[in-house]
């Protein structure tokens, strides 16, 4: 068997990570002692002491070990720990080196959500893809410039370290995981127990566009400013820079630096969530949308559209829009 261990961490945890996590692999091994099979994960709560608090002292989570106990792990659970990261770094220190420990020595990892500021202060992040919740992307770019970070991914697997995307995105990575370690039946009867779609690789559907403005960079704030404001119009980087009395060059070096977007994808973005509010609030029609945001060619709308957000114009509309559906 797989031994698992799920960590507890201090402070404001996710403690439906850690139940969810618990409960949906060891109905794993009940389906598979259902069909005649060995168990393959033997899980375990890890903690740092014998009953740690948890969500702001609404919950308490008691360990059935101490980290110290487990002298080898084939696999590292992390949950969201939704405290300030600093925070969240300094009361859980004592994870750090054991985590590295397991991990050179074989151990797999896995974050769930905002769980991957706390792996990356370890290192192993380090040059490897990454998700997290689309909310903390520019945090999260800020203090882990060395780390590629895939705001849309749902999942990311690399060198045998998992991460997850926002919130509940964690049950399609715990579906991967029993996919590679069960196998592809046993992970359909999970998504079909626990009522979890399968197969589901983007949260950019969900993704809600605020560029990066807490870099300091005044001139490139302004630019995101004018570009935030006068989206319908069409927006020359070289008009841009003459209104901010910077070279083109300067602008975009400076620009791309502060923000993690050329300024063309900047446009794009802010365009398109300008559009994805019309879709989801008013009736108008996709071909209305896309004028009113500045565009006029339709398949290049469309396609654009469906790369920001995994879906077409009228995909996306009919997902969030009921009252449009029905005129």
């Amino acid at each position: 068997m797989k031994h698992v261990s799920i960590l507890i961490p201090r402070g404001h945890t996710s403690v439906v990570n850690i139940g969810g996590t618990h409960q949906i692999l060891n109905m794993v091994n009940g389906m598979l002692a259902d069909m005649g099979k060995d168990p393959v994960f033997d899980v375990h709560l890890v903690g740092l002491e014998k009953e740690t608090r948890q969500s702001h002292g609404l919950f308490s989570v008691s360990p059935d070990c101490l980290m110290q106990e487990v002298k080898k792990t084939d696999m590292i659970i992390i949950p969201a720990i939704h405290d300030d990261f600093e925070k969240a770094k300094q009361q859980n220190q004592e994870f750090i080196p054991w985590i590295v420990h397991q991990y050179k020595n074989g151990a797999e990892v896995v974050s769930l959500c905002v769980a991957a500021f706390f792996l990356a202060s370890t290192g192993l992040l380090d040059g490897k893809q990454c998700a997290t919740h689309w909310m903390h992307a520019n945090n999260f770019r800020r203090l882990f410039p060395e780390v590629k970070l895939v705001d849309e991914k749902i999942m990311t697997e690399e060198d045998g370290i998992y991460t997850s995307g926002g919130a509940y995105a964690f049950l399609n990575l715990l579906l991967h995981i029993i996919e590679k370690n069960a196998g592809r039946a046993v992970s359909v009867m999970a998504s079909k127990a626990f009522s979890i779609d399968i197969d589901r690789d983007s949260q950019s559907a969900f993704i809600i566009f605020k560029g990066q403005k807490d870099h300091g960079d005044n001139k490139v704030e302004e630019a995101q400013k004018y570009i935030e404001n006068n989206y319908e119009e069409t927006i020359r980087v070289d008009d841009l820079a003459d209104y901010l009395a910077l070279s083109r060059r300067t602008l975009e070096r400076r620009f791309k630096k502060a923000t993690g977007n050329t300024i063309t994808e900047y446009v794009q973005r802010v365009k398109i969530e300008a559009a994805k509010k019309d879709l989801e609030t008013t009736r108008k029609n996709v071909n209305e949308v896309m004028y009113e945001v500045g565009y006029s060619d339709t398949k290049s709308f469309r396609n654009l559209f469906r790369k920001i957000t995994g879906l077409t114009p009228i995909e996306y509309r009919d997902k969030y829009n009921r009252e449009a559906i029905a005129v």
